[in-house]
């Protein structure tokens, strides 16, 4: 559907939000695409937890698919980063607000890296 409705009708809108996450191929990390909010954040949360499951090293979140998230979406992923045992996160192309929601709750985390855009 194009999401308009009927003629003269009201216009239908999509107002569920969708995740998909999935694994990276061929380095330890996950990629998501959609939105990270209220409604996926129990998807996010588990992907997050698996890949701390995975963890050695060095883990990669590739966002470049993901369109918006959510200061408690960022909260999960720093918790995740501060509790991993050695290493750090490197976070591929993260939505603007990512960086910024960093910055100002986490300045000096330093087991998440932030490549941009």
């Amino acid at each position: 559907m194009d999401g308009a409705g009927a003629p003269g009708g009201p216009a239908r809108v999509r107002t569920g939000a969708v995740l998909d996450v999935g694994p990276l191929s061929g380095r330890t990390g996950i990629r998501a695409s959609g939105e990270i909010n209220v409604s996926t954040r129990l998807s996010w949360e588990k992907a997050l937890t698996e890949l701390s499951r995975q963890h050695t090293d060095v883990s990669y979140v590739e966002l470049s698919g993901v369109r918006f998230v959510d200061v408690a979406g960022v909260t999960a992923l720093a918790v995740t980063a501060l509790r991993l045992p050695v290493g750090r996160v490197v976070v591929e192309r993260p939505p603007p607000q990512l960086p910024r929601v960093l910055d100002l709750f986490w300045p000096s985390l330093h087991r998440i890296e932030v490549a941009p855009r």
